[in-house]
């Protein structure tokens, strides 16, 4: 793992710029293992738009970006070994972007310790919302409580804000990940009196012939999943071959890749998913990508991902970092920070539809501010739909905000009892 791991960082180094680079950004990639079809994707996005800085900007402030990339294959012992491999690559790692639940909840005290910050975009620990207990980690612009939220909000929208009685099934990866929503969807099912019916799927997802029985047996009213790589593909499958109604089935932002889709043909029209990102590559940045990245040989893979569910959520992921480099420089007066002045930039990031129009990515995100007490972003998401016959997924609703009454919540409950269980002090 090591050789291939320094093989990457010089590959990538040599591509991007000097080799002795200030700012280096770490991509703990898996592009092997049961879950590689979504991980090419996600690493191929998030490289590409810091190739893209380099080619065309010179870099971030005038300091290179140095990408360093190492294959977790999504299993916490390597992304582990990743982590302690590369947190001291080039002037040492700015930020780390596990793409994986498992392997955030491994390093939160590890890079709290070494005061590296992470962003779990999306996934991960959801209680590192509060920033004053989890000074070091980051989950904006929308984590897993909010996504179950904007699951049931959409269903209450769809039944005229009444879904008293009916029942609602969760087919769940049977993993940290896939447990997460479960504490929120209870909590909703009290608040709005429908029945939560729990379907654990093992790893890596491909057996699910006793689920998706029980629910032709049973028949629930909506099933909401929460899946990733092959359980996807398996689970829209199963729901095809039940003829469940695709209308009534919406996956998690990580349930909801054209991978999941596509090999269920036809049978896969109008499944839902949600989103905190827009869709295709209708933006300018992409212009420059094409003309900086992949015509000149740079790109992180093939070059035919682009517009993509996954590229754009890895190419996002990307812009946020460089921004808060950008505004962590501002912060500090200085072009080559370290991770803690990155923390501080993360911690002050601002994003508005104008800072995304003049980087190319209007109307891609929704609006949001980090701050101490508020690392997770405002809590808007979006809801997506598989259209077969235009082989795409189109974006159906609004931005829309979950519950904050129940999420604020459940997050300072499960902060205060981290931060007592670890003698941590609230910071603000």
């Amino acid at each position: 793992m090591r050789q291939n791991l320094m093989m990457a960082a010089t590959a990538v180094a040599l591509a991007a710029g000097p080799a002795m680079a200030e700012l280096t950004i770490v991509d703990t990639s898996y592009r092997t293992g049961p879950y590689a079809a979504n991980g090419v994707p996600f690493s191929d996005g998030y490289q590409d738009y810091f190739t893209l800085l380099n080619q065309r900007d010179g870099g971030i402030g005038g300091e290179r970006i140095n990408l360093v990339e190492c294959e977790t294959g999504y299993n916490t012992e390597k992304g582990v070994e990743c982590y302690e491999a590369t947190k001291g690559a080039g002037d040492g790692a700015l930020i780390y972007q596990p793409l994986s639940t498992g392997i955030t909840y491994q390093l939160i005290p590890k890079a709290s310790a070494d005061g590296i910050p992470l962003h779990t975009m999306g996934y991960g620990r959801t209680s590192a919302k509060n920033g004053a207990v989890f000074e070091w980690v980051f989950n904006y612009p929308a984590n897993y409580w909010d996504g179950a939220s904007h699951a049931i909000t959409h269903i209450l929208d769809e039944n005229g804000g009444n879904i008293e009685g009916r029942k609602i099934a969760l087919v769940y990866h049977n993993s940290a990940y896939g447990k997460e929503p479960i504490r929120t969807l209870e909590e909703l099912a009290k608040k709005h009196g429908f029945e939560l019916m729990l379907l654990p799927v093992d790893h890596p997802g491909q057996e699910q012939g006793s689920q998706w029985l029980r629910i032709r047996r049973e028949r629930p009213d909506n099933v909401i999943m929460w899946g990733w790589g092959v359980m996807n593909q398996v689970a829209i499958q199963e729901a095809v071959n039940i003829r469940y109604p695709m209308d009534q089935f919406i996956g998690i932002w990580w349930s909801g890749s054209e991978n999941d889709v596509k090999s269920a043909g036809a049978g896969a029209d109008g499944y839902k998913a949600l989103t905190f990102h827009n869709l295709g590559s209708d933006y300018p940045v992409y212009d420059d990508i094409r003309e900086h990245v992949v015509d000149t040989g740079n790109a992180a893979g093939a070059g035919d991902q682009l517009g993509t569910v996954l590229y754009n959520r890895g190419m996002y992921a990307a812009m946020l970092a460089a921004e808060a480099v950008k505004t962590a420089q501002e912060m500090h007066g200085m072009s080559a920070i370290d991770a803690a002045q990155m923390r501080d930039g993360m911690e002050n990031l601002e994003m508005t539809e104008e800072k995304m129009a003049a980087l190319g990515l209007p109307n891609f995100g929704p609006e949001f501010t980090v701050t101490c007490e508020n690392h997770g972003g405002n809590g808007m998401g979006a809801v997506s739909q598989w259209n077969a016959e235009a082989g795409e997924f189109d974006l159906i609703t609004d931005y829309f905000q979950s519950d904050q009454e129940i999420i604020s919540q459940l997050v300072a409950e499960d902060s205060k009892q981290y931060a007592e269980e670890n003698g941590i002090e609230p910071r603000c």
